[in-house]
């Protein structure tokens, strides 16, 4: 197994709203740290693959530092949503992306306020 580190800090622009990107990665999204400079609270975030928009870890009113470890619902092989049988639980897997740029952007950080963030991707 490989993983690599990608640390984006974002810096907000006086309507509180920024964007960063990480160099193009291939992988899966092991693990997503968010480290709090002086973002203000409340402060939101959406975080994507560039290329397909696919949603990667998307949070509302983050007031601290947190880390993530983001998975997505699986499907069979006709496009159903794959259920674990007894309780009904989605399957989940890891986020891949493939020669693709990961997207972070933030809205309600404050005006000139940043905060960085630490993908792991791997594989």
């Amino acid at each position: 197994m490989y993983a690599e580190r990608h640390a984006v800090t974002v810096t907000t622009d006086a309507d509180g709203a920024g964007t960063g990107y990480t160099p193009v990665v291939t992988g899966n999204v092991l693990a997503i740290h968010y480290v709090k400079a002086d973002f203000a609270d409340g402060v939101d975030f959406t975080i994507t693959a560039e290329a397909t928009g696919e949603s990667i870890w998307a949070q509302v009113n983050v007031n601290a530092s947190a880390s993530v470890v983001p998975r997505q619902a699986t499907h069979s092989t006709a496009g159903v949503a794959a259920l674990y049988a007894a309780a009904g639980v989605a399957v989940l897997a890891p986020v891949t992306v493939a020669a693709d740029r990961v997207k972070i952007a933030v809205a309600s950080g404050g005006d000139t306020k940043s905060g960085t963030f630490m993908l792991i991707v791997g594989g």
